[in-house]
């Protein structure tokens, strides 16, 4: 059972580390598109206009993508000011409550941002560039809250936690770890 939930959260890793790295490169040619019209061509610049909004759907959602795999990889920000000084077993009890408030949090803020985005796609908001539901936008945090609950709930149950075992190099298809 491990092994399998061990799997499953490779392949979400693997999913959400390249669509995060997909979207990034996408806004990055977007923008520069955007500034090439700008110089070269002013007068239809108001025809790009879709490209700043575009890019802030991307921002957000790849962020939020980002954000369980980031935790499950030991990269969030941490101050170790007080766990560096515990023993094994104080330490192993502060993570234990780092883990259950961290998942607590993230599964009301899922819950929030859930009740916010059934909110937004019951009004029938549309953005007014791209013209896609504005739902889209606010299911991003769902998304992300969702996935750092899981990964805290990979700590507690020692599936996977980088505090205690560092990743390895190579994981997740990439030799950046």
């Amino acid at each position: 059972m491990r092994q399998q939930i061990a799997r499953f959260a490779d392949a979400l890793g693997v999913f959400e580390r390249y669509v995060a790295a997909i979207l990034m490169i996408a806004m990055t040619a977007l923008y520069a598109l955007n500034v090439i019209v700008r110089m070269i061509l002013p007068t239809h610049a108001s025809e790009f206009a879709w490209i700043d909004e575009a890019s802030r759907y991307m921002l957000v959602w790849a962020v939020f993508l980002a954000a369980g795999l980031t935790l499950e990889i030991g990269r969030h920000v941490s101050v170790d000011l007080v766990h560096a000084h515990l023993g094994p077993r104080s330490a192993r009890v502060l993570f234990s409550i780092i883990d259950v408030v961290g998942f607590v949090f993230s599964v009301g803020a899922a819950w929030y941002s859930l009740q916010l985005t059934l909110f937004v796609a019951g009004t029938g908001q549309i953005s007014p560039t791209l013209g896609v539901p504005a739902y889209i936008l606010y299911a991003a945090p769902f998304f992300g809250f969702i996935s750092v609950a899981f990964r805290y709930l990979l700590r507690l149950a020692s599936v996977r936690d980088a505090r205690r075992t560092p990743v390895q190099a190579g994981w997740l298809g990439s030799g950046l770890a």
